[in-house]
C-alpha cells in the first residue's frame, strides 16, 4: 500500500517541479503571445493532435469561457475542408511537445498563406514548429511522470497550466467579470450560482408595501396577506424608508409598545439591508446570511421599491 502511495507522490513531485520550471521561465515571449491574443479581432483558433490535441480542446473551452472567442480545429481535419473555419483576423495557437506533429506542421503553409500569426507551444525550441512560428513558447519541460520517461505526463500538465495562465492573464485585461461569465454558463450548477436577483425576485402585486404613516393594523394585513413576513415601508414620494419584520413586531411589543394605537414608522427599521436587481443570488444569499435576516428588498435607481427576495427564494433556486 505504501509503495502505491509512494509512485503516485513522486508523479505529484515530478510534474510540480516542472510546471515550476516553466513558470519561473516565462518571458517576452508569452507577453507578445498574450498581447496578439488580446489585439485579435477574431477568434483564437487551437490545433494539436493526440494528447497535445487533447489539451489544445480544453484550452480553447477555456478561453471561450473568459471572454475570448476560440475554437479547436483537428488538424487532420482540417485538411480535409474544415480550415474554412480560420479567418484572416483569426490567431492560430498551435501545440507540439516534439514540434515535428506531421499533421500540424501540414497546417503552416496553408497558415502562413492567410497571413495569419502563428503562436506555438513546444518542448522544442529548434523544432520545425517553433522555428516557422511568430512567437514560440518553450515548456521548458526536462522530465516526464512516466518512469519510462516516455507518456505525455509533465509535457501536457505544463501545456494545460500556460494555457489556463494565458486565459486568465487575457480575463484580468478584459476586465472580464462574474456577469459576463454567467451569461455563457447557464446551465447547472455552476449557472444556478450565477444567477441574477431579478431572475428569481417577487415584483408588482406582489410585493408587500405600507406608507410610513400607515396605522399598525393595516401595516398587519399587508405581511399577513403578502406572506413574506415583512414589508417595505416608503415615503409619500414612494421612496424605500425602512422595513418592518416579524421580528420588528416583536421587539416592539416587548418594548411596551401598543400597535393599534401605531403607524409604520414607529416599529419600522430604517436604512434596510437592499439589493439591486442585477446583482447575483449569491451575493443575496451571502448578505442574508451575514445580517441574519430572511429577505431583502430590491429598490431601483431612484430608491424606490422594485421588489422583494425570500430566502426560499434562493432555496427554490437549487444554489444550496
Amino acid at each position: 500500500m505504501q509503495e502505491v502511495i509512494d509512485w503516485a507522490r513522486q508523479v505529484f513531485d515530478i510534474e510540480i517541479e516542472q510546471v515550476k520550471r516553466l513558470r519561473d521561465s516565462l518571458d517576452e515571449n508569452f507577453v507578445k503571445a498574450v498581447e496578439i491574443i488580446y489585439n485579435c479581432q477574431g477568434k483564437v483558433i487551437l490545433t494539436g493532435v493526440g494528447k497535445s490535441g487533447h489539451i489544445a480542446s480544453k484550452i480553447a473551452s477555456t478561453l471561450s469561457s473568459t471572454g475570448t472567442p476560440a475554437h479547436f480545429l483537428h488538424p487532420a481535419e482540417a485538411l480535409h475542408g474544415d480550415l474554412g473555419v480560420i479567418d484572416s483576423k483569426d490567431v492560430v495557437l498551435a501545440i507540439s511537445n516534439s514540434g515535428q506533429s506531421q499533421e500540424v506542421l501540414s497546417l503552416i503553409p496553408y497558415v502562413k498563406l492567410m497571413g495569419v500569426p502563428l503562436i506555438s507551444i513546444t518542448n522544442n525550441p529548434e523544432s520545425e514548429l517553433a522555428r516557422r512560428s511568430d512567437v514560440h513558447i518553450h515548456l521548458m519541460v526536462e522530465r516526464e511522470a512516466c518512469p519510462l520517461n516516455l507518456a505525455p505526463t509533465s509535457s501536457t500538465t505544463a501545456a494545460l497550466v500556460l494555457g489556463d495562465a494565458i486565459a486568465m492573464v487575457l480575463l484580468r485585461l478584459r476586465g472580464f467579470t462574474e456577469r459576463d461569465f454567467a451569461l455563457r454558463h447557464p446551465a447547472g450548477s455552476l449557472g444556478r450560482k450565477l444567477r441574477q436577483v431579478r431572475e428569481i425576485y417577487h415584483t408588482g402585486e406582489e410585493v408587500p408595501v405600507v406608507q410610513e404613516d400607515t396605522p399598525m393594523p393595516q401595516v398587519i394585513i399587508e405581511m399577513t396577506s403578502k406572506g413574506f413576513g415583512a414589508t417595505a415601508v416608503v415615503d409619500k414620494e414612494g421612496k424605500l424608508v425602512g422595513i418592518i419584520t416579524d421580528g420588528d413586531l416583536r421587539r416592539f411589543i416587548n418594548r411596551g409598545g401598543d400597535l393599534n394605537k401605531s403607524l409604520a414608522k414607529d416599529v419600522m427599521t430604517r436604512n434596510p439591508k437592499v439589493i439591486k436587481e442585477d446583482r447575483l443570488v449569491a451575493e443575496a444569499l451571502r448578505l442574508m446570511e451575514d445580517h441574519k435576516i430572511t429577505v431583502l428588498l430590491v429598490p431601483d435607481e431612484e430608491g424606490r421599491i422594485k421588489g422583494i427576495i425570500h430566502m426560499h427564494d434562493i432555496l427554490r433556486s437549487g444554489l444550496i
